[in-house]
């Protein structure tokens, strides 16, 4: 449950900066390029995380403990 929450404020978080970045005055840039970043990073945190679709154990060479 915890990851899922992540996952939502990173990826909602990015979206966010990508809607108000065409409304700043200064720093559109800076904002539409920490938008994308935020939505990569929630996507790559997804994607390590144990199981998928696949039902493989043993994800991105990770050894189960």
């Amino acid at each position: 449950m915890v990851d899922f929450i992540v996952f939502l404020v990173l990826f909602l978080g990015g979206f966010v900066l990508f809607g108000i970045s065409h409304e700043l005055p200064t720093g559109q840039g800076i904002a539409f390029t920490g938008g994308i970043l935020l939505v990569s990073l929630a996507m790559a945190y997804a994607m390590r995380q144990r199981g998928s679709a696949t039902k493989r154990t043993d994800n991105w060479n990770q050894n189960q403990q």
